[in-house]
């Protein structure tokens, strides 16, 4: 009788064992951020790679600012998401004759061979791609009277001409940062939905 009951005890307890499972937590806000943030444009969202730190904003026209982290501090890279309300913004050869003003090539090169535009869509949406290497001509502000040179960054403009927009988004930091995140930020554009 006490091996009976010892087996029965026995038995009860790997019943009991196998019907527990873990309890994970539920999800928190810091777990949704850890995951990147939810950008909406004109309805359509994509989710930004989980180590885009998003920047709060006050200034007009900046919708979203993002830090995109480089190796060293030094070296990290500004993502902005810039809205300037519907049909705002000027047109598409306009923004790249600007941002090609917005950098020096390197020596024996001229700004069209650093410059590369490309034309697609995401889903319905018209994108107009721009990717600039060279000296960035940084300015703390558009009317600044003088220009910090920056070597050896890269800028990679679009323009999404959704309905009510367009929007226009700008990553621009040295260029082994950019180069590093180009993948990442190609595939958070193209997955607008």
């Amino acid at each position: 009788m006490p091996r009976t009951v010892f087996l029965a005890t026995a038995l009860l307890g790997l019943v009991i064992l196998s019907s527990c499972t873990e309890v994970k937590p539920a999800a928190s806000a810091k777990n949704e951020q850890e995951q990147g943030t939810i950008v909406d444009l004109d309805g359509l969202t994509s989710r930004t790679p989980s180590n885009w730190k998003e920047i709060p904003t006050t200034q007009q026209f900046r919708y979203k600012v993002f830090r995109i982290p480089g190796e060293k501090a030094e070296w990290d890279a500004e993502l902005v998401i810039f809205y300037f309300g519907e049909g705002g913004g000027g047109g598409v050869e306009e923004n790249i004759k600007r941002w090609k003003n917005m950098f020096q090539p390197p020596e024996g090169k001229s700004i069209d061979e650093v410059t590369k535009v490309s034309e697609f869509k995401v889903g319905e949406v018209p994108v107009v791609y721009v990717d600039i290497r060279g000296t960035y001509l940084f300015r703390p502000f558009p009317a600044a009277p003088k220009a910090e040179p920056r070597k050896d960054y890269r800028m990679i403009s679009v323009i999404f001409r959704s309905p009510k927009g367009p929007y226009f988004i700008r990553l621009v930091g040295p260029e082994v940062t950019v180069s590093q995140h180009q993948k990442g930020f190609d595939t958070w554009l193209k997955n607008f939905k």
